[in-house]
């Protein structure tokens, strides 16, 4: 594929298309199954945990690899692990148990896959006949509802969630799972995404495809702050819009969307969903991976739509293909939209998480790393106010100091170009993902500092901070040790924007040992660690949950 002009003037950029890591650790404990532990622990705290921190670091990911003789094939597939680092008065306790889906339940009574998972198709229940296996293979691939993504919060209550119709209300305090939740029985849509955006009054907004006899179409849904009753859930949810994909049997795939304090931004990117693959997935016994491709030839559409009306922007914007599973930000300012994003040039790297990749070592596990798009922070920069008076082959983009383009070339449509968010110093931690910020207080608003995880591994390898003034990075980095997405916690009084501390949950293959690390969010030095007596494997997202 053509690459973006921007990237190719960083001397070091073919080093990292063509990058040449030796020597990786063997990550097999990071990605084996593990056993739960319902009930509080004590854990060993060093240095010094703030007294003001009161509340759960709640995380989720995949815990189970295996039901009897058979395994799963994704890193996505895994069984649900919930997890809680419960701080109080500068102590941390720990707990986890699997969420009890019912996925988890149908595996757990028969000890063997009996649902389907993104990279995992189950086979025909070898107890029935030969006659109702083959009659098996014509019945739909059911959704799971293995809720291993990330934890999300509606209407004050926290649920887990994944990429289907169903969601599960937790319990913060107990990890107890509670009620299922089915966005199809309040929403014309059959799935949504892990990653909603909440307003300051608690409205959220999250996006989901519907699929019918016309095909497919994406949906941004609004769900409202508060409930009429205790018990209630999605209630009130509606569509805000449906946007049409550019092929409505191949939409694209996407992991998240934008929003700003009046937009919602959809990435219309070129990892592709095949329906007619997916639909038939079960029949042809492939997963469902199978049917999700990456296809060079095809722009990125960046898509606006009114957050209060509902009205879609007739305006589209192009870039170059990219694929992105991650926002860091995104606001208005001076009449343009600045949108935020952790981009790669490539959408292939979601083949590359096989658990047999990366459970390799040696030379087979450098490989599967030296094949792998890392992504970087990147912004693009969206006039506001195209019409059909807007001058063509113009850069649109007037503010000072900023190298991202905006051209009209065409009746509603301009083509983009990114500026990067980082320095050449990235490069030497391949890259940034699961970005964060102070949500609470700057998300949707100009903003100076995000965080993320440096990626000179197939996981997480640093934690970074970025300065987007001074461009600056500070690392915290020890070999052999793994930390989770970083989750910010301001500080009670807090007045600056990285007033606060960083959670992150650090897996360590050097003694095995497994621990919550607090940073200081301003200086970047450790204040605190509470090592946990289990192994606890490496997870995708999280959030904390204040009890102050």
């Amino acid at each position: 594929p053509e690459i973006n002009s921007n990237a190719i003037k960083h001397p070091l950029y073919h080093i990292l298309l063509n990058s040449n890591q030796k020597g990786l650790e063997c990550i097999t404990p990071l990605v084996n199954s593990v056993e739960e532990t319902p009930e509080s622990i004590a854990t060993e705290v060093s240095g010094t945990i703030p007294t003001w921190i009161r509340g759960n670091l709640l995380r989720n990911g995949p815990g189970k690899f295996e039901f009897g003789n058979q395994h799963y094939n994704h890193w996505f597939d895994g069984m649900a692990m919930l997890h809680q680092f419960k701080i109080v008065d500068g102590k941390v306790t720990y707990r986890s148990c699997f969420l009890r889906s019912d996925a988890y339940k149908k595996n757990s009574e028969r000890d063997r896959i009996m649902v389907s998972e993104f990279g995992t198709v189950a086979m025909p229940d070898p107890c029935k006949n030969f006659f109702l296996r083959f009659l098996s293979r014509f019945e739909m691939i059911e959704a799971t509802d293995n809720a291993s993504v990330s934890f999300v919060k509606y209407k004050g209550d926290y649920y887990v969630s994944t990429e289907t119709n169903f969601m599960h209300k937790v319990d913060p305090e107990s990890l107890e799972t509670m009620n299922k939740v089915d966005w199809t029985k309040f929403v014309a849509v059959n799935m949504a995404t892990a990653h909603p955006h909440t307003d300051p009054d608690g409205t959220a907004f999250n996006m989901g495809n519907s699929y019918g006899t016309k095909g497919a179409l994406y949906n941004i849904i609004k769900v409202p702050s508060t409930k009429n009753n205790p018990d209630e859930t999605l209630e009130g949810a509606k569509v805000l819009c449906s946007i049409i994909p550019a092929d409505k049997s191949r939409p694209s795939y996407y992991h998240s969307f934008a929003m700003t304090e009046n937009y919602v931004v959809f990435i219309e990117q070129p990892i592709k969903m095949d329906l007619l693959k997916i639909i038939t997935s079960k029949l042809r016994g492939k997963a469902i991976s199978q049917g999700v491709y990456w296809d060079p030839k095809l722009d990125t559409v960046f898509h606006l739509v009114d957050k209060h009306t509902g009205k879609t922007s007739s305006t589209k914007f192009h870039t170059k293909p990219l694929s992105v599973f991650h926002q860091i930000n995104a606001f208005e300012e001076d009449g343009f939209v600045m949108l935020d994003m952790c981009c790669a040039d490539n959408g292939d790297a979601i083949k590359n998480y096989l658990i047999q990749n990366l459970r390799k070592s040696g030379e087979a596990l450098d490989q599967v790393y030296n094949t792998t798009s890392r992504a970087f922070p990147r912004r693009f920069v969206l006039p506001l106010n195209v019409n059909d008076d807007t001058p063509t082959g113009v850069n649109l983009n007037t503010r000072p100091a900023s190298s991202a383009t905006s051209v009209k070339t065409a009746k509603d449509e301009v083509v983009c170009h990114f500026e990067d968010l980082h320095g050449d110093d990235l490069f030497e931690y391949g890259g940034l993902e699961f970005p964060q910020i102070n949500y609470s207080k700057f998300n949707t608003r100009p903003y100076r500092y995000f965080y993320g995880c440096g990626f000179q591994h197939l996981v997480g390898d640093s934690l970074l901070k970025m300065d987007l003034k001074e461009k600056k990075l500070k690392v915290w980095y020890k070999k052999g040790m793994f930390p989770s997405e970083p989750v910010f916690v301001p500080s009670p009084e807090a007045v600056d924007e990285d007033d606060g501390v960083i959670l992150s949950n650090v897996l360590s293959l050097q003694d095995k040992s497994t621990f919550l690390l607090v940073l200081d969010a301003r200086t970047w030095e450790e204040l605190g660690r509470a090592e946990v007596p289990v192994n606890i494997p490496y997870g995708f997202h999280g959030a904390f949950n204040s009890t102050a």
